[in-house]
């Protein structure tokens, strides 16, 4: 059985020591942030997954959840509500949230870190209340103070509990072609009728309501997604003044059998003239529906990142323990039958491919966390921009390249382990099953690379770009003289200009031809995650030379960053040449040819 401790050293020295997010929480008015106090948060959830979340996880996967068609409820395995009720009572369902709500208003960076935990222990369990964090910020930026009143204070507390309800059978990604409809009623309420499917957490057994937020048609709205607006729809009727009324017409109608989360509810859900509130302007719903929805894809590159973090943790275990062969250069441990498998060069080659993807993508992530907060909260409005224009250009690459490196480093963990990763008994065939909807949900990585390559990037002109690119060269030019640092300080810079350049070459392509865009979004999302990822590799080496850490510290981040350096970064040339092909090699083989 697979097992989880959490990398609590690592954490703190990417948030304490890399972002010195201290500095930052007293400067945005988080005056309860303190190191003390983060710290103190991060044991209580370590402690928690470690011992309550983690240990149901292949009780989840085992069990799935049950499916009463009489009825249309969902029980979900067991233990699960017994976590989520000590999850609740202990105030992390509202750790984030402002404290007029009843929340603790700590910083979403913070939450990015619990997030992080929550699911490398248990991924299925953590999908119940991951969208109840995207409801609320829907509702707190446009929904009107009685719905702010009524909603968010029970959805705070963990008592009631979230979902995104957007899909369709005839509609995914184009949501422009929907069909739920919403008719007005004279008291002001609206009737929601439609199917919607792959609803996590749909329906539940852990809180006595749940409320769905839907994207739906009025009668008079225009053709397509400029016809789309947002409604609360409870699954139990709730009153402007909070009464808690009648069961409203919304039932599960099936869940899905899927690869893997078992223990997550994915639901068929069927709206029959269900009592709703509309939330913002008609047909105005998708900028309701993306404040939730652009939360939701950064919790879900955490995912990935959790899952791998995990896979990583007991392959290395595994690959110290596992005696198999000798080392090439001769034996490491006579005394034994076998050297451990970890003295093999392809063994080590998977290993600091999970341990560089992994660590160098928390850096990633909870940047991208910290600037949830300095685009709300930073002192001026050029603060502001700045970091919301770098959060919505980081935002598709946290989601598309952290959930595609979780697959990778599920899958290298798998490979470690060999004939045992593939039966259940250690259980990594589940992390590896598990990781992968992660790329598919909140927008499959297509997507990312076409939101990040053709609104961030090209619609935009590059503001977020601009920003990140003058964090490298700030960082290249104070250790320009820094003679430990030359070995990542060289090659940051020439990959900087060349993803400057790269960027160019495409938007001018594009203009003649638009195929160019959809043509390079897929290596263009790569080439930067992984430029990225070089800039926090160069960065924690020269954090870590400075710090008062071990010795043994200092020199795995170093050997860590070579290995990035050498071995991952120039999977950018494969990306760069990909995206100099153009779209000729995709395009011209006509349809019919594909079947021969």
């Amino acid at each position: 059985m697979s097992t989880y401790h959490a990398p609590l050293t690592d954490i703190r020295f990417a948030l304490h020591d890399v972002l010195q997010v201290e500095s930052l929480f007293s400067t945005l008015g988080f005056d309860d942030a303190n190191r003390e106090t983060v710290d103190a948060v991060l044991d209580e959830c370590a402690r928690m997954c470690e011992t309550v979340l983690a240990p149901l996880n292949r009780i989840g996967d085992e069990q799935g959840v049950r499916f009463d068609k009489a009825t249309g409820a969902v029980t979900t395995p067991d233990g699960f509500k017994a976590a989520y009720d000590q999850f609740a009572e202990g105030g992390w369902t509202g750790m984030s949230a402002p404290t007029e709500f009843g929340g603790m208003n700590m910083p979403h960076a913070i939450g990015i870190c619990l997030e992080e935990m929550i699911d490398a222990a248990n991924l299925a369990w953590s999908n119940f209340p991951l969208l109840s964090h995207g409801a609320v910020n829907a509702l707190r930026h446009h929904g009107e103070d009685w719905q702010k009143e009524v909603f968010l204070k029970p959805l705070i507390a963990g008592t009631w509990t979230g979902t995104m309800c957007l899909t369709e059978p005839q509609c995914g990604t184009d949501l422009g072609l929907l069909k739920t409809r919403a008719e007005p009623a004279e008291d002001g309420t609206y009737a929601i009728t439609g199917t919607k499917i792959f609803i996590t957490a749909g329906e539940h057994d852990l809180t006595d309501n749940i409320i769905h937020l839907v994207l739906a048609r009025l009668p008079d709205a225009p053709a397509g997604s400029k016809g789309i607006s947002l409604f609360i729809v409870p699954k139990i009727q709730v009153a402007r003044d909070g009464t808690v009324g009648e069961r409203n017409a919304v039932r599960c109608g099936a869940v899905e059998h899927k690869m893997g989360i078992h223990g997550s509810a994915t639901c068929v859900m069927n709206f029959d003239g269900a009592q709703g509130y509309l939330i913002g302007q008609p047909h105005k719903g998708l900028m309701a529906m993306f404040t939730m929805m652009n939360t939701a894809r950064l919790g879900v590159g955490v995912q990935g990142l959790g899952l791998a973090t995990r896979a990583y943790e007991n392959a290395l275990r595994y690959a110290r323990e596992r005696l198999q062969s000798r080392a090439l250069s001769g034996p490491k441990l006579p005394s034994k039958p076998a050297d451990p498998i970890l003295v093999q060069p392809d063994v080590r080659r998977m290993l600091l491919t999970c341990k560089s993807l992994t660590e160098g993508g928390r850096l990633l992530a909870y940047h991208a966390g910290s600037l949830v907060d300095s685009a709300e909260l930073a002192g001026d409005d050029a603060a502001r921009k700045e970091a919301d224009d770098l959060l919505g250009f980081l935002t598709p690459i946290v989601k598309g390249c952290l959930t595609e490196w979780g697959n990778e480093c599920t899958y290298h963990a798998l490979q470690c382990f060999g004939g045992h990763g593939y039966i259940a008994e250690h259980g990594i065939e589940q992390l590896a099953r598990d990781a992968r909807i992660t790329t598919l949900y909140e927008g499959t990585t297509g997507i990312q690379a076409l939101d990040l390559m053709g609104r961030k990037t090209l619609q935009l002109q590059g503001a977020g770009l601009r920003v990140f690119l003058g964090m490298i060269e700030r960082f290249c030019v104070e250790h320009a003289n820094d003679a430990a640092l030359a070995e990542f300080i060289e090659p940051l810079r020439a990959k900087a200009g060349e993803w400057q350049a790269l960027t160019r070459s495409i938007a001018e392509r594009a203009a003649a031809d638009p195929e160019e865009i959809g043509a390079a979004a897929y290596d263009y999302l790569f080439y930067s995650g992984y430029v990225t990822l070089a800039y926090w590799w160069a960065r924690s080496v020269a954090v870590a030379d400075a710090s008062s850490r071990p010795e043994t510290f200092k020199a795995g981040k170093r050997e860590t960053a070579r290995f990035y350096f050498t071995r991952i970064l120039p999977r950018t040339l494969s990306h760069a040449a990909a995206i100099a092909s153009g779209p000729a090699s995709l395009l011209s083989i006509a349809d019919e040819a594909l079947d021969s």
